[in-house]
């Protein structure tokens, strides 16, 4: 009867024995039997398998035509339920390409399927399997971690393995840019690119995080030439949907809409154009801005007001007219007992106010305040007397209504920060602060 024990010892033996032939020989692909021989005993006892897993790769360039049996031989490895047995598994993995470079995109791919490994132990050999990768090939391993999160084979397990690479890239690789993208021009324009295909289908979290990432880049820097930031306002106009009708109903479009208008300023400021922006803003959703839901109504006009010092003169003249549209709705001719809403007031005087500095002899015609430019468009020769009569009393009725609002906030403090002296525990205190909210 065999001894368990003892026929694991001799198999264990065998292993070492072919593994210093293969050390010794100075012609290695003459030790096929060997190297068949530690795959074979890959089938057998945890031991050896932990030891196989460490031979197998390290002959692996030797052997062309078992390089398939190998591969597949610590596969099989990675799904055993020894932790031990799958973490020297996974540290071999990235050795296969250290003379064979073209088995890059498989071992990724084998990888990124265990980035959602539960144990820590296990998981964390894999970010460092793939970052052996990263360090030995960073180009062809960026390509093939980004292809994989365009390209999942299994829907069900789409969602998963995409947030599991995305987090790898976030937390372990795009800190690390300066030491990973080298030669940096040509590394940086690289991963630019692959970014770029990913964007395509992104949620907003990821589109942010990427755009985050790109801003950081020394391509996209402080240095960086204009038309570099006309690349990434083209990034945010194609995720803004510039050329899809507008919709009210359609509120994620929306939100979108005006997460791109925020996110796109510093390119404004530094020179990129925020024409498309502009007539999109103009034609698709001013008209509409009554039938917005009321939420999104104030977010709208802070990123119009944001974006309006940044216009070109052509964009101000055309956006203008929706502008002093919108201010006759909320500034009131006369006070009617109504509140108004000093928000929405502020936010469309300010883009007025830029708009009109950009096109100045269009103001003639809206509201009546004559700038003379010398240009036929100054419109001298009308008379535009009962629009200026128009606009300047509302604006005297928004002051007096602002005047009012502000006597009535002083008076509101000083009432709360006598009642708060007059408190004589933190209990009333508690109260009058509730009250006051």
């Amino acid at each position: 009867m065999s001894d368990p024990a003892a026929d694991d010892a001799k198999r264990i033996e065998k292993l070492y024995e072919f593994g210093e032939r293969l050390n010794e020989s100075k012609d290695k692909s003459q030790n096929v039997e060997d190297y068949q021989g530690i795959i074979d005993a890959a089938k057998s006892s945890i031991k050896a398998k932990q030891l196989a897993a460490q031979l197998i790769p390290r002959f692996f360039k030797f052997f062309p035509d078992l390089r398939d049996a190998a591969v597949e031989c610590l596969v099989d490895l990675l799904e055993e339920e020894d932790l031990a047995v799958r973490v020297q598994a996974i540290r071999g993995l990235p050795l296969f390409c250290k003379d064979t470079p073209e088995y890059i995109p498989k071992i990724v791919y084998l990888l990124v399927q265990l980035l959602a490994a539960e144990d820590f132990v296990e998981r964390d050999a894999v970010h460092k399997a793939l970052m052996s990768l990263l360090r030995q090939d960073v180009k062809a391993s960026l390509s093939a971690l980004f292809g994989r999160i365009a390209n999942v084979d299994e829907p069900s397990a789409d969602d998963l393995i995409r947030e599991k690479i995305l987090n790898y890239m976030k937390d372990k690789v795009f800190p690390i840019k300066a030491e990973l993208l080298k030669p940096q021009e040509e590394m940086e324009r690289h991963i630019t690119d692959l970014i770029k295909k990913c964007l395509e289908d992104v949620t907003g979290a990821e589109f942010r995080m990427f755009m985050d990432f790109l801003k950081s880049l020394t391509i996209f820097g402080d240095k960086a030439p204009p038309e570099r930031m006309k690349e990434l306002v083209g990034l945010i106009e194609a995720q803004a949907d510039l050329d899809a009708q507008f919709t009210v109903s359609d509120t994620d479009h929306i939100d979108r809409l005006i997460s791109c208008l925020f996110m796109a300023i510093p390119f404004f400021v530094r020179g990129a154009s925020s024409s498309k922006f502009f007539n999109y803003l103009n034609k698709e959703v001013l008209p509409l801005f009554d039938e917005l839901p009321e939420e999104r109504k104030l977010d709208l006009l802070k990123a119009l007001a944001e974006i309006s010092p940044y216009t070109m003169p052509q964009d101000s003249r055309q956006t203008l007219p929706s502008i002093v549209q919108l201010l006759k709705k909320y500034m009131p001719r006369r006070k009617t007992g109504e509140e108004m809403n000093f928000t929405y007031v502020e936010c469309l005087l300010y883009a007025f106010h830029h708009l009109a500095h950009k096109a100045p002899n269009a103001t003639n015609s809206l509201c009546g305040y004559k700038i003379v430019t010398g240009q036929p468009s100054d419109r001298l020769g009308e008379d535009f007397s009962e629009h200026y009569k128009d606009f300047t009393e509302r604006l005297t009725t928004v002051e007096e209504l602002t005047r009012a609002t502000m006597k009535k906030l002083t008076q509101g403090m000083a009432g709360h920060n006598k009642a708060m002296s007059a408190a004589k525990t933190d209990e009333e205190k508690n109260t009058i602060v509730r009250l006051s909210s």
